[in-house]
């Protein structure tokens, strides 16, 4: 009884610390999450500044695995890039050690159970009462009491393990390397069954300071549960794009290659927490552990921080697409399980995918351009069954764009919030308009070609000019679809516009002119054609620029 007694009391603590630990995690993730999201969303290319977001967002949610599974979800959306990503999943990993200071300095020095029952009560009446509308606070604050009641009641259940019913783990603490390797393996799997590494070192904490753990056997745990905790990444990347495996793997490599270090330095990496934490390890265990838990982390950052890109390019080599990774199916899952909930988050998904629309008029009028300046047969082969299909891929992103915005109208948003989805959905379908008119001008080029048709040389002389200031002026769009126009931005839209008109009539009438001379009326009728439509795509495009001043 006395055995089967502990076993409940050993559950139940872990319970505890387990739920109160997710229950505080999630609480604060739901009261700040648009706010981190934005963060994310927001991230530069500065390593610096990605390792600093990852390290301040895993210090407010208190769980490196919450930050790097929401790192994946973004990368798998395109929110993110996989060389800023790197630098967040560093940070997330010094960030995380915060919970062990905490424990350290906090869980063992004073009754937190006197604190700890208060705190869940008024976290409860937080949640309770529904008029002040701080329930997710409440949530974290509830979290929080059960995270210290469950290690205090683990502290208070491991004196009950006797000298005598611990004696097994002599055997593995004392054999050189052998012990190293068991205690990685051991706090490996600990952290892979609770999927949390910070819930594992507060447990290695509490069975160090009741005398059940050496110190060099508790370190080697703190290094195994580096990689345990790589588990949620790896779980997460589960049938994601590319990228986003490509993260997941960054994270285990960066665990993985950091306790390998930390093996071959053992002995100097104890040194050196020794020497920053006075006194000897029997009397402060846990704060050595909480600092070995820091220095790890901290100088794996400083070590692989500067080789970024040779990180990204070696996952690139690692993972290969696959063989339909880009399918000619447009599809977009509104009910996306790492953005849910979250109608930040989703707007930031939209402004992806309407970024990413951009990209396919960029390359419709790059290869119309090129059908312009060489109108052949080779200009057929290489181009027009890739300028159906982006056509057509185009088509499906309005459709699959607008759908998910209309959803995102359902979502607790506001008013600012709705009338950016208003703009979104316009822009999707000046988009489309625009992949329509380059569609349309390739057919035209097609016709040309097919007919054999000719076309003065100065005509087309005349032609260039006003494709390139189309192409400026889709380019222009494409590099600042997702920006509010001020008024100067507006005026270079305006700008761009005004001159675009100005040659479309000029080259109108000279054609005109043409035609009254006895002109082809076919390759004069079609050139007007050409240079209707290409107008068109300056007007879409001036439209969007339109609808970005009002946003």
């Amino acid at each position: 009884m006395n055995a089967a007694n502990f076993i409940f009391q050993l559950i139940g603590s872990l319970g505890f610390l387990l739920y109160g630990m997710k229950m505080m995690s999630d609480g604060i993730q739901k009261s700040a999450g648009e706010s981190l999201h934005r963060v994310l969303g927001l991230m530069t290319g500065n390593r610096v500044f990605a390792v600093l977001t990852g390290l301040f967002i895993t210090m407010i949610i208190q769980s490196s695995s919450a930050t790097t599974v929401m790192v994946v979800s973004f990368v798998n959306a395109g929110l993110l890039t996989l060389k800023q990503s790197i630098g967040v999943i560093f940070g997330a990993n010094i960030g995380t050690t915060i919970t062990a200071w905490i424990v350290s300095l906090f869980g063992f020095n004073f009754d937190i159970s006197l604190f700890a029952i208060p705190v869940f009560g008024i976290g409860y009446f937080l949640t309770f009462i529904k008029r002040i509308h701080k329930e997710t606070i409440g949530e974290a604050f509830m979290g929080f009491g059960l995270l210290f009641l469950g290690l205090d009641l683990l502290s208070s259940t491991m004196p009950e393990m006797s000298a005598d019913n611990m004696s097994f783990l002599a055997q593995f603490t004392d054999n050189g390397a052998l012990s190293i390797g068991i205690g990685i393996l051991a706090g490996l799997i600990l952290t892979v069954l609770i999927h949390s590494s910070s819930a594992s070192t507060a447990i290695i904490l509490t069975m160090s300071y009741n005398k059940m753990l050496p110190w060099e056997f508790a370190a080697a745990m703190v290094l195994g549960s580096n990689i345990g905790t790589t588990i949620d990444a790896v779980l997460a990347a589960i049938g994601t794009k590319v990228n986003a495996r490509r993260a997941a793997l960054i994270h285990v490599l960066f665990n993985v290659a950091g306790t390998v270090l930390a093996v071959i330095f053992f002995h100097p990496l104890l040194a050196l927490v020794d020497m920053l934490v006075p006194g000897p390890v029997e009397d402060s265990i846990t704060t050595h552990i909480a600092m070995l838990h820091t220095v790890f982390n901290l100088s794996n950052t400083i070590i692989f921080l500067p080789f970024t890109t040779q990180i990204a390019r070696l996952t690139e080599r690692l993972i290969k697409p696959k063989s339909d990774e880009t399918p000619d199916v447009y599809h977009l899952d509104f009910t996306d399980p790492g953005l849910k909930g979250n109608a930040a988050a989703y707007l930031m998904r939209a402004e992806k995918e309407i970024a990413d629309m951009t990209e396919v008029v960029a390359r419709m009028f790059s290869r119309i351009n090129d059908g312009i300046n060489n109108r052949t047969k080779a200009f057929l082969d290489q181009h027009m069954q890739e300028l159906a299909k982006e056509e057509s891929y185009a088509d499906q992103m309005k459709e699959g764009i607008s759908n998910f915005l209309v959803h995102c109208m359902d979502l607790p948003i506001n008013d600012k919030q709705r009338a950016n989805i208003s703009d979104m959905l316009r822009i999707v379908d000046d988009l489309e308009s625009m992949t329509d008119d380059c569609y349309t001008v390739a057919l035209l080029l097609q016709r040309s070609i097919d007919k054999h048709m000719s076309f003065a040389q100065e005509d087309m002389e005349r032609l260039n000019p006003y494709v390139d200031l189309a192409k400026q002026f889709v380019h222009f769009i494409k590099d600042n679809i997702n920006k509010h126009f001020d008024e100067e931005r507006l005026r270079q839209a305006q700008n761009l516009e005004d001159q675009i008109d100005l040659f479309r009539k000029n080259l109108k009438r000279v054609a005109r002119k043409r035609l009254e001379k006895g002109a082809d009326v076919k390759s004069e009728l079609l050139y007007i054609d050409l240079v209707r439509n290409i107008e068109k795509i300056g007007d879409r495009a001036f439209s969007i620029s339109e609808t970005l001043f009002r946003t």
